[in-house]
């Protein structure tokens, strides 16, 4: 073994092995420094979703009559657009449920007239995709209404693929606005044959 290797790898008796100490120390310094900043971002980027989450809840209790915390939205993309659903968390919470349907219901003839403005109320104009959706000639996005157990769901076909890429990106933005009640969905769909 090399004199070097031995001091460092030796317990510490000269100058050596005092130097390596230091370069360790040096190192565990500029770890935590480096720790502390991503920690500290970290916790200005949850800050502002809180912040954003709470103004989102705060806009749509103006527009949606449901409880935001006593409903689950659900946004699948589709490979022909996407499907958004609203369930009430208790299954046997009618009131919830009939609000619910009542609003999809209300916004789904709303929506296929290009009237988007419950959206933008919540979310804001610039929300991704929303321009498009507004900008939509009549007929190139089919918008339908149902009925499902425990809440409503609104269906979104379209053959224009950046009417499709718009759609995904207005779900995405739903599904980062609402937080702990929103999620992204599953097509399962595309997996038949």
């Amino acid at each position: 073994m090399s004199d070097r290797i031995r001091h460092v790898a030796e317990p510490c008796e000269n100058e050596s092995a005092s130097a390596a100490r230091g370069s360790a120390v040096v190192l565990l310094r500029e770890f935590a420094l480096i720790a502390v900043l991503f920690l500290g971002a970290s916790t200005e980027v949850l800050a502002a979703d809180a912040s954003r989450h709470a103004e989102v809840a705060e806009r749509g209790s103006q527009v949606m009559p449901f409880a935001l915390d006593r409903t689950t939205h659900i946004f699948t993309k589709t490979s022909v657009g996407g499907v958004q659903q609203v369930v009430a968390k208790n299954a046997a919470d009618a009131s919830q449920i009939s609000m619910i349907r009542m609003h999809l219901s209300q916004i789904a003839s709303a929506f296929a007239h290009g009237d988007f403005a419950g959206p933008t109320h919540i979310h804001g104009a610039d929300m991704p995709g929303l321009a498009e959706l507004k900008s939509a000639k009549p007929g190139s996005v089919l918008i339908r209404y149902s009925d499902i157990q425990s809440g409503g769901q609104i269906e979104y076909t379209t053959k224009n693929s950046n009417l499709r890429s718009a759609i995904h990106a207005w779900f995405d933005a739903q599904v980062s606005d609402h937080g702990a009640d929103a999620m992204a969905g599953h097509d399962h769909m595309q997996h038949r044959e």
